[in-house]
């Protein structure tokens, strides 16, 4: 039996309070010890349950906790993530942390990297609105996004910490990423369309490889 890639991570700064669990395949998400975050919500609007995953996504931005379901959805994902932040001041530092924070989760659950598929890519499309993304398991952190978002504000979430929040979340998971959105009118669907197809291309980059188990995919033999 392929073991379970999960993750509990606690961050906790003067600017933010979170807590995250995380199944990279789904199901029965692993239980944190510690306690939860004050939930606002009984019933949070980005949750989600099914016979193979189980969602919640609390940030207190709205807009954010849809892209986060939608990536989570999308890559197969169970994913519980409550986070509180500094809110009166701005949505920078909940957004900026929330992604470090689900970056660090996907690379604690990935473990060595080793028996991947490695490589993803995919299209996705939301009406007029079509996007592109390439990962790469590649633990070389980079990342370039190009969503030509026009608005200043999507809901409660700034459309420049959309493209910072990607790159948080590269950095501290250690993928290479590359985000395009490449036509679109709206600004909600070229955002939400960029989501799901990241969300699709790291599903594909960090499927387990029949006959892989072990091997590195790399020529270097580590990554």
């Amino acid at each position: 039996m392929a073991t379970a890639r999960t993750a509990i991570v606690n961050r906790d700064t003067n600017e933010t309070k979170i807590k995250l669990s995380l199944s990279l395949d789904g199901g029965v998400l692993p239980e944190s010890s510690d306690a939860e975050v004050e939930n606002k919500s009984e019933k949070s609007h980005a949750s989600q349950a099914s016979a193979s995953q189980s969602i919640s996504v609390d940030t207190g931005i709205g807009f954010l906790d849809h892209m986060l379901h939608a990536l989570a959805k999308h890559s197969g994902w169970s994913l519980k993530l409550v986070t509180r932040g500094d809110l009166h001041i701005d949505d920078h530092h909940t957004a900026e942390d929330t992604f470090l924070a689900l970056g660090l989760a996907v690379k604690q659950a990935l473990g060595a990297n080793v028996g991947l598929a490695r490589f993803g890519y995919a299209y996705a499309p939301l009406d007029e609105a079509l996007s592109r993304a390439v990962v790469d398991v590649s633990n070389r952190p980079y990342c370039v996004v190009d969503l030509g978002l026009r608005r200043e504000k999507i809901g409660d979430l700034s459309t420049e910490m959309i493209p910072h929040c990607l790159q948080s979340f590269s950095q501290t998971a250690g993928l290479t990423m590359h985000v395009d959105c490449l036509r679109g009118d709206n600004d909600h669907h070229r955002a939400e369309s960029a989501f799901k197809a990241l969300a699709q291309s790291l599903r594909m980059a960090m499927t387990r490889v029949k006959g892989k188990e072990g091997e590195v995919m790399s020529t270097k033999g580590v990554l």
